[in-house]
């Protein structure tokens, strides 16, 4: 399985440059301190979907059923694990996004990857696959065991200041979060979108003393 960082040949559209460019050049560290270990845990992939919507770029996102042992209720990106006839990550998420909320994989270009992150709790090592919706369609939550809600949010939304907090976990954790009409975006989630508006050149600054208790 590759693990090559690419940036498509594709022509993009203007908003997408900083974001392909910034993002396939970028460290683990720059994300999060929260890097894989040496050795480990279950290969992952998430998809970070961007398209055009009629007030500039969106991004999907979904919310995880509140019946699931992993992640109940959270928001998330379309993904999964690495199984064992994916080509290479950019397949997996793939893979994933089509059975969880039906997305056609031919129309999508995918750009580029950030570095492999990881969720201690759950133990994955978490690829993000950048991609650009270049003929969006209807998706919906095709497996409503695992997935509550599809959402297709405007990123200048989640970028207005009056949409952002930090939220802080009974654990301890403390991280930033968006908050939209469908769901509280926090966690792996969060944190990872923060990194895509601060890379896309869309941040915007925000009081990350305004937070949001989450129940445990």
């Amino acid at each position: 399985m590759t693990d090559a960082r690419p940036i498509t040949d594709t022509p993009l559209p203007a908003w997408w440059h900083p974001l392909a460019s910034r993002a396939a050049n970028i460290r683990g560290d720059e994300i999060t301190r929260h890097l894989p270990p040496a050795e480990g845990g279950r290969r992952s992939a998430v998809l970070i979907l961007l398209a055009e919507g009629d007030a500039g770029p969106t991004v999907l996102l979904m919310r995880r059923a509140d019946t699931l042992r992993d992640h109940p209720g959270q928001p998330s990106f379309p993904g999964g694990g690495v199984e064992p006839a994916d080509a290479d990550l950019t397949a997996t998420a793939l893979r994933e996004a089509n059975e969880e909320v039906g997305l056609d994989p031919a129309t999508v270009t995918v750009v580029t990857t950030l570095p492999e992150l990881w969720i201690g709790v759950t133990n994955f090592r978490v690829t993000p696959v950048l991609a650009w919706w270049h003929a969006p369609h209807t998706v919906t939550a095709r497996q409503p065991a695992e997935v509550s809600l599809v959402a297709n949010l405007s990123v200048h939304r989640l970028a207005d200041p009056a949409n952002r907090v930090s939220v802080r976990h009974p654990s301890g954790y403390v991280g930033p979060a968006f908050v939209t009409p469908d769901m509280l975006v926090w966690g792996f989630t969060g944190g990872v979108l923060a990194t895509v508006l601060r890379l896309g050149g869309w941040e915007r600054p925000w009081n990350p003393r305004r937070v949001v208790d989450l129940d445990a």
